[in-house]
Order: structure tokens, then sequence, then C-alpha cells
């Protein structure tokens, strides 16, 4: 019998780069690997319409999804992290000398409430800088991945026929995240971001977790080891990324990988897979959902995963 294959979407990056190339076979299993540009979209189909067998997905996404019964399971493959200090922009002009400035003031969002990016910079402005989220007035400038999600009454979306990056240079808005503005009257509103994510890394263990994998249930239900051969193999996969990349072997080295190598410095391993080494990270987010109302009460960090992956570490 041959073996399955699997629809499956992940951006091709180093931690992957050997699964998608075919390096790396995984066991019982053909992964069938579908192309989606942007990534986003690729979220947004599986959340609506569970289009894929296996698919990247952003966590808070999948968290949001969780909340509202969608039948995918994620798998703790944890494949893009970043630090998002950097994220949050605002107008010069606007009188914002310090984060604690935003409150009473109107701030743009890029997309959705629900976006990784979003909620984790709102926990940075929360937990390390004592501003109060619901004295702001969040502007979206999309729709929620998922449909049937409300948000709390101080999110509004953006105003007809305006683009965020004008409004943002225009003073319409005091302060925006997520978005990309090249303007001298906008700069970031946190200075010399990586080396705050850096120091909130080595003081308090915040690493942002973006994106995880998950697998549609009805074919975890079909093949039950799936969800450890998946595992296995991009665990594989990220392993040899990381013996390249300590061993600087990787010719053109992106930003992405300047990163790892900065947190590799740090912790040791810059892209742990894996419920265990990630517990505090995982907590951190789940508690930002629920003080943020993306989701109503919290959950213990096991269950977003599937059980036979819980006590896997890659």
């Amino acid at each position: 019998m041959p073996n399955p294959t699997l629809k499956t979407v992940t951006r091709t990056q180093g931690n992957n780069q050997a699964l998608k190339d075919g390096v790396i076979q995984p066991k019982g299993f053909t992964l069938e690997f579908v192309e989606v540009d942007p990534l986003i979209a690729a979220f947004r189909r599986m959340v609506r319409g569970l289009e894929f067998d296996v698919c990247e997905m952003a966590i808070t996404t999948y968290i949001c999804a969780r909340a509202h019964g969608k039948r995918m399971t994620a798998l703790p493959i944890f494949l893009v992290r970043a630090f998002h200090h950097g994220a949050i922009l605002v107008n010069r002009k606007a009188g914002i000398a310090t984060p604690r400035d935003l409150e009473g003031r109107r701030v743009g969002v890029n997309r959705g409430y629900t976006v990784t990016t979003g909620v984790w910079a709102r926990g940075v402005l929360a937990n390390e800088y004592d501003v109060d989220l619901s004295k702001i007035t969040w502007v979206l400038s999309g729709d929620e991945h998922v449909a049937e999600y409300r948000a709390p009454a101080n999110v509004v979306p953006i105003d007809p026929n305006k683009h965020m990056a004008d409004m943002l240079i225009a003073g319409e808005l005091a302060a925006a995240i997520g978005v990309e503005v090249d303007h001298p009257d906008v700069k970031p509103l946190i200075p010399n971001a990586l080396e705050a994510g850096l120091k909130s890394l080595r003081e308090h263990g915040h690493y942002p977790i973006n994106h995880l994998v998950v697998v549609k249930d009805e074919v975890l239900a079909a093949n039950p080891a799936m969800a450890v051969d998946v595992f296995d193999a991009f665990s594989k996969a990220k392993r040899l990324y990381l013996e390249r990349l300590k061993a600087g072997h990787i010719d053109q080295p992106t930003g992405t990988d300047k990163v790892h190598q900065r947190v590799m410095e740090i912790s040791g391993d810059p892209l742990p897979y894996g419920i265990a080494p990630n517990r505090h990270v995982i907590d951190e987010l789940i508690g930002y959902t629920v003080a943020q109302g993306i989701i109503p009460h919290r959950i213990p960090a096991d269950e977003l995963f599937a059980p036979s992956t819980r006590t896997l570490v890659g």
C-alpha cells in the first residue's frame, strides 16, 4: 500500500529547507508541497476551508481557531520566531515620548487584531512598559482569519478608502504595529529594538513564537502515528540547518539567520521544538490572548497540541 500523500504548505526557510528539497524524507508518508504567496493567505484558507492536510500557521490564529472549534491540531514545531519590540512605529509629531503616552490615542494594527505580531507587540507594551491596553483605540486595516471572532469594543476598523501608512504619516494615528513606513516623521517607538528583545530573552526568557504547524484532525484520526513522524521530519531538517549555521556554512545569511545566531549565543538553540523547552513562552502568549480578549479564558498549553507529541523535543 503506497504511503499517504499530505497536501502541505510551509514557506521555504533555513529550518525546513532540507525537508522541502527532499534531503530529509518523512517516514510513512509523502509531503506534497503547495506554494502559497503570501503565506498568510494559506492561514486564512486553512482556518476557513481546511484546504490543506499540513499547514504552517500563525500561532495566535491557531489559538483563536481552536477556541472556535476549527478541526485542526497543532504540533509543537515552531518554525518562525521573532522579537516584536521593533514592530511599533510612532509619528514623531504625535507627542509620544514613552510607551504609556499611547494611552488615550489611536494606534493602527496591520490586518487583524488577532495577528500574532500585534498580540506580541501589545504584550510587550503591557508587560514591559505598563501600558493600559484598554485605554487605546486599536484601528485595524483588515479583517480576521477566524470569521467568527469578535474583538473588544476598543477595536475598530480603519476608515474606508484610507491606508494605515498614510494615516500614520499624517498623524491621524499616533502609532501603528506591523506596517512598513519610510518617512522622516515616523520612527520606532522602542529604539535599538533587537537589543531590547535580546535583553528581554536574557532576563525573562521572552522569545516569541510566530508560526507553528497544524494538521487537519481527520488526517490525524486516519493516521494516528503521523503526528510524531511529521514532528521528527521537521526536527531533522532543523538540525541540519543549525549545523550549517553553527559552522558558518550559510553563504549569504539573511536577517533571520543573523538573529538566530544572536539567540544561539544566549540559549544554545534558536529554534527549540517541543512543549517543554517552550512552555514559558507558550504560557506567556496564552496569558496575552486572554488579557487582550482573543480567547475567553486560560487553557493549559498541552491542550493545544496533539497528545502523542506533548513529550517530544526536537
